[in-house]
């Protein structure tokens, strides 16, 4: 696979780590979420230093379609009967004051300003329920009647004004000027202590931006995060869209545009689990967009949380200068804005009034934490090898990507055994 955005833009190599060095705060994982922090922190004077096991904005952030929007699918009908209309309503702001901000720091990354739809294709009364909800919370879409395009749909909720950009260059402006080092594997953190394999970085706060957290002492991350893989292919000579559109099923497509190419997303899946992948989306093509020609294909995995709200904040109760941002759900780019803000925050020892939705540290008793328990369970029983070096899992070979892949929390190594995705730190070798 081969992303678009890795193949259209560089962004800067930084040094790696070669001393025990002292900050006032250390963030740990260098892509959109730690590095949206840094650049906040930065603004503010902050003592701070961020550390990159490899590359900066080489996983996720380079693989995502790069929505800028505060429509998370149709959720907010779901958020106003679990959590209130209060806390639905600090949900929606802060997230369109994660557009707002994007948007103001956002040059030379080809930012574009476009409406957003949440279509259905079966479910009219989902898209109306979605109105009243919001209407509820003070926001006013449009229900619209139709889409352009090559499906039957009863519908579509507009929201007017997001955004949709490059998210490389976006990383390449904005850390130019960050104190990061890239190449410096954080193995372990104890009593604000970071441990490389030659050296230690000491401070008084500790961010951690892994994607999925790695210390797993704390918070029970294991138990309140899985992890998803989806797909895009990006397609030359098929349509412009002109906006940015999502399947408010779980299962759907989703559509973008990004200069002369269609970015057609979805095949979803539980990592370690059979889904529609790539080939879902190349049938789709073919029956759609016959003269179109397949240019980048590329997949991301995203932490999904057990209740559709990202965790961010104290890492848990018992860690008072332990911090997280996790569990994006899929929507990693205002996800990491929101973070950033939050964070931010919370380091200058600011009162934030949205904070209280993203606790970490919320009730864990969801629906969700059942299937994770028995993916668990199951996989930790099941004695086949290879296992997973985070928890122990049996892996599952994924014959389309080549790769291993746990069930359990979602790490996946390569063929020869090096880890390509976290939780897990160690290579099976190892």
């Amino acid at each position: 696979m081969n992303s678009l955005w890795k193949a259209t833009a560089e962004i800067p190599r930084f040094p790696s780590l070669k001393r025990d060095i002292k900050t006032d705060v250390l963030i740990i994982g260098g892509g959109m979420a730690g590095i949206l922090t840094a650049y906040l922190l930065e603004q503010q004077g902050v003592n701070y230093c961020l550390v990159e096991g490899g590359r900066i904005a080489n996983a996720t952030t380079a693989n995502t379609t790069a929505k800028i929007t505060a429509q998370h699918g149709a959720i907010y009908a779901e958020l106003l009967n679990k959590i209130g209309a209060e806390n639905a309503r600090k949900y929606l702001e802060i997230n369109l004051k994660a557009v707002d901000l994007i948007k103001q720091i956002a040059t030379d990354c080809d930012l574009e300003q476009k409406d957003n739809y949440v279509y259905s294709k079966t479910d009219r009364k989902k898209l109306e329920n979605e109105i009243l909800a919001l209407e509820k919370i003070g926001f006013k879409a449009e229900l619209c009647d139709s889409v352009p395009l090559p499906l039957r749909t009863v519908g579509a909720v507009k929201f007017t004004n997001q955004a949709q950009f490059h998210p490389l260059k976006f990383i390449r402006t904005i850390s130019k000027n960050l104190k990061i080092y890239e190449n410096t594997f954080v193995k372990e953190v104890k009593d604000g202590i970071a441990y490389t394999d030659i050296n230690t970085i000491k401070a008084q706060k500790i961010i951690v931006a892994t994607h999925f957290p790695f210390i797993n002492r704390h918070g029970n991350y294991f138990l309140k995060l899985y992890q998803h893989r989806s797909y895009v292919t990006a397609l030359k000579y098929a349509q412009n869209v002109d906006g940015m559109y999502v399947d408010e099923a779980k299962n759907g497509l989703s559509f973008r545009n990004y200069k002369d190419l269609l970015l057609l997303g979805g095949g979803d899946h539980r990592t370690g689990k059979q889904g529609g992948g790539l080939g879902e989306l190349r049938r789709f093509a073919k029956n759609n967009y016959s003269k179109a020609r397949e240019i980048y294909t590329f997949a991301a995995q995203d932490c999904m949380s057990l209740d559709s709200l990202a965790y961010i904040g104290k890492y848990s109760a018992f860690c008072s200068e332990l911090y997280v941002a996790t569990g994006f759900n899929k929507w990693g780019m205002t996800g990491s804005a929101v973070s950033a803000m939050l964070l931010c925050d919370m380091i200058l020892g600011k009162n934030n009034e949205y904070a209280s939705v993203f606790s970490p540290s919320r009730s864990i008793l969801k629906p969700q934490l059942a299937v994770n328990g028995f993916e668990t369970i199951t996989n930790i029983l099941n004695f086949k090898t290879p296992r997973c070096t985070h928890l122990g899992c049996a892996l599952k070979w994924n014959k389309q990507e080549h790769s291993w892949d746990c069930t359990c929390h979602g790490s996946r190594f390569s063929e020869d055994g090096k880890v390509l995705e976290n939780p897990a730190m160690k290579n099976l070798e190892d």
